[in-house]
């Protein structure tokens, strides 16, 4: 099959799977707190009924907060196109690297973060400046995250870093371990779940994302919560596919491969999820003094991944 069509499934894909993968998170902490829980297809119903409703702009914003949902979901999607879901023969493999990755939810966080600071409240300011702050940690470590794969690798695409890991060039190593650790600690952060953010939560005192968010509705709403459960999908696969990439189809497998791929992708991301789901039912969130504290360790596994991979290869 042509890298062409297979990078059109995957575009279309990694927008039409990430409400289900939000709802199937939602659907399963429900069941672990006893409760029934809404459908796991609810939030396919909630970006459609916010896409039917009239968007309401405060008198006091600019064009940055209108622009900010497109730019902001438009970088997500990409940086979601570009990670490998289930197969490795995509069009825009040779362009895809992990650190165009990480650059690209940068621009997703800045645009989210000006246009919550734009309308001048409160809020959206506190947001603003929370935001900048897990940012300040998490980016780093997702870097070292990547200079460790990039130095077992010899490549920061995503492309590369799978084919090496399927053709068993890699044992069991110390610093992989750390490094999904790393990248584990970094996603829940990036996507604003407990411990660090509640997503299901106004509060004030407590809430991240949604302090940035609280003033847009309709369908400018509607591309935040999108770009979010794509922003989930997006580290669902990066994790399932940089160090669980067993099953994934590889050029020449036909369809065959891709269909075994498919299946495979969609296993491991309701398995993370489910994962997800019940760590977020097992633990608190923490005040945001301590969010330093979590971030920094996430810092810190990276790092060490990278020391003992230099002091691996110098042995």
């Amino acid at each position: 099959m042509s890298a062409m069509l297979l990078q059109l499934v995957q575009i279309v894909l990694v927008v039409a799977l990430a409400p289900l993968v939000t709802g199937w998170v939602r659907f399963v902490k429900s069941r672990l707190n006893g409760r029934r829980g809404a459908s796991p297809l609810q939030p396919y119903r909630d970006v459609y009924r916010l896409l039917q409703k009239e968007a309401i702009v405060a008198h006091s914003a600019s064009w940055v907060f209108r622009a900010a949902p497109y730019v902001t979901f438009a970088a997500v999607w990409l940086a979601a196109c570009i990670v490998p879901t289930f197969t490795t023969n995509l069009f825009l493999a040779p362009a895809a690297d992990l650190i165009a990755l990480v650059a690209l939810l940068a621009v997703a966080r800045f645009w989210t973060a000006l246009a919550g600071m734009d309308v001048g409240t409160a809020f959206g300011g506190i947001g603003a400046s929370r935001e900048m702050l897990i940012a300040s940690l998490a980016e780093p470590a997702m870097l070292m995250v990547t200079f460790s794969l990039s130095l077992i690798s010899g490549s920061t695409a995503p492309v590369q870093i799978i084919t090496f890991i399927l053709s068993g060039g890699v044992g069991i190593e110390v610093s992989l371990g750390l490094s999904l650790g790393a990248l584990v600690m970094v996603a829940i952060a990036e996507n604003g779940r407990i411990p660090i953010d509640n997503p299901a939560t106004h509060l004030e005192l407590t809430m991240v994302h949604e302090a940035m968010v609280l003033e847009y509705s309709g369908r400018h709403l509607a591309l935040i919560e999108g770009a979010g459960m794509v922003r989930l999908t997006l580290f669902t696969a990066l994790i399932a596919s940089l160090f669980f990439p067993w099953g994934i189809a590889q050029p020449g497998g036909g369809a065959l491969g891709v269909l075994i791929g498919l299946g495979a992708f969609l296993a491991k991301a309701f398995i993370l999820a489910t994962a997800l789901a019940l760590f977020e039912t097992m633990i608190a969130k923490m005040r945001v003094f301590r969010y330093a504290d979590f971030l920094g360790g996430a810092l810190l596994l990276g790092l060490l991944a990278t020391i003992f991979l230099y002091v691996s290869e110098a042995v």
